[in-house]
């Protein structure tokens, strides 16, 4: 079977991680996000408390440096374990659906990857996260712009790209114009002609 990567990027509360879910099952694919770390820790005999305290974070200026190649960041150190796991799983020929990690930079060059950013509108977002995490609209907006500022950051310091500009992905997409299950159909429509 022909390759197939599927890489999300996600604005937060925009139903990007539901999506990269089904579409996981969808395309019967390993789905690769905060689970990736567990499988690293795994493998590499470490603590997977003390990976996730730095998963998707930026490090922190300043306090930290690069010498001989090793850098002193915790930050930049879970990020370069996570690009390295992805860059040998693509390698190897295997097919998956990962969510956010730069997925669709570090593996733009394989020519399975399709890479999709998923983002809504602000009220729709924030009415999906007082939904799912019980908040009020004042602290859902407050997730939101923590999340998206960290994702931001993360992004945009280990990519030439900005993160969420819609010309570093294949396809980006606004889910609160056809809901979660309707945008499914359209991404799967374009993944489905494009993987042909």
């Amino acid at each position: 079977m022909k390759q197939l990567i599927i890489s999300v990027g996600r604005e937060f509360g925009s139903g990007g991680h539901e999506i990269a879910e089904k579409l996981s099952k969808l395309y019967e694919l390993p789905l690769y996000d905060h689970n990736l770390l567990r499988e690293l820790a795994t493998k590499r005999n470490l603590d997977h408390d003390s990976l996730a305290e730095f998963d998707e974070t930026k490090k922190r200026k300043g306090l930290f440096r690069t010498v001989r190649g090793m850098n002193s960041s915790p930050a930049y150190n879970v990020a370069q374990l996570q690009f390295e796991f992805l860059k040998k799983k693509a390698e190897a020929g295997e097919s998956f659906v990962v969510v956010g990690r730069c997925a669709e930079t570090i593996l733009k060059d394989y020519e399975g990857m399709i890479s999709l950013f998923i983002l809504a509108d602000r009220q729709a977002k924030i009415d999906r996260v007082t939904k799912l995490y019980n908040k009020t609209e004042k602290e859902a907006l407050s997730m939101m712009n923590t999340h998206d500022k960290y994702r931001k950051q993360y992004h945009n310091e280990h990519c030439p790209g900005k993160w969420g500009d819609s010309r570093n992905y294949e396809l980006s997409i606004n889910s609160s114009k056809l809901g979660v299950d309707e945008t499914i159909k359209v991404i799967t429509a374009y993944i489905d002609a494009r993987h042909k």
